[in-house]
């Protein structure tokens, strides 16, 4: 086997991914796996969790990979869950904030129901498990925080307001993380997927005149897929990335430089 690069070598490290049960987060989870990290896969549902696991022991059979059931946006469940994992699994060297919904309709529409499910998932978790595990990074004077943010950290189309606000809002916290926690040894990024296959818009994906639209609105002429954005997510929670804070990371197949 080809030695790994140190620069980006995660071996020796832990990642805490929420949201990992299924599509982006998964995949995060195997490509950090492989490249070396233990990995604590979240979700709520611990049948999906347990399937997921699999995925990733599957993909990258060496690595040390456990689950922790709990709700992202309940502080308290937070605090615990990762008490729990840093004493009985490992300190928790990376964080990616992955957990994410979306529930669309027009603004005039929208219900308050909607709004908050949105921002409490999308954005006040981000906080609340942050809260959480930067303490003992900052104690520890290392650590990497990865938030996915979304191409919607920068713009907007119509039945989304709620999926927008929250991203950028997480544009923002993600900054004032770097703000707040660089000179504590911590580097505090955002990685800003574009249009990516997902269970999460397979509608999108399957609706004709939609498709053809983003294909032809991203100047890359496709949609991505949940591993083009592993080798971002990598550089990011690596030593290669030490001196990068509050940066937001677009892999987006060039849609934010094009009108």
């Amino acid at each position: 086997m080809a030695e790994r690069n140190p620069l980006f070598d995660l071996t020796g490290r832990t990642a805490l991914i929420t949201g990992s049960s299924q599509g982006i987060g998964l995949a995060l989870a195997c490509g950090l796996a492989q490249a070396g990290a233990a990995v604590v896969l979240n979700g709520r549902d611990a049948a999906k969790l347990a399937a997921a696991m699999e995925g990733v022991r599957a993909a990258a059979p060496a690595a040390r990979v456990t689950v922790a059931a709990f709700d992202v946006t309940d502080g308290a469940a937070c605090q615990a869950a990762v008490a729990r994992i840093e004493a009985d699994f490992a300190p928790i060297d990376i964080l990616i904030n992955n957990a994410g919904i979306q529930r669309r309709s027009p603004l005039a529409e929208m219900t308050e129901a909607q709004w908050r499910e949105v921002l409490d998932t999308n954005l006040t978790s981000v906080f609340l498990v942050a809260r959480a595990v930067a303490p003992r990074m900052i104690a520890r004077g290392t650590g990497k925080i990865i938030n996915t943010c979304s191409v919607m950290s920068e713009v907007s189309r119509p039945t989304i307001a709620n999926y927008a606000a929250a991203k950028g809002g997480l544009k923002m916290l993600t900054r004032a993380m770097a703000v707040e926690w660089a000179k504590h040894g911590l580097q505090c990024n955002g990685l800003g997927p574009g249009y990516i296959v997902t269970e999460l818009n397979r509608a999108l994906v399957e609706n004709v005149e939609f498709n053809k639209w983003i294909c032809g609105r991203t100047p890359a002429g496709r949609w991505g897929k949940p591993e083009e954005l592993v080798g971002a997510a990598v550089f990011l929670s690596s030593a290669a990335s030490n001196f990068v804070n509050g940066q937001i990371l677009y892999v987006d197949g060039g849609l934010l430089a094009a009108l």
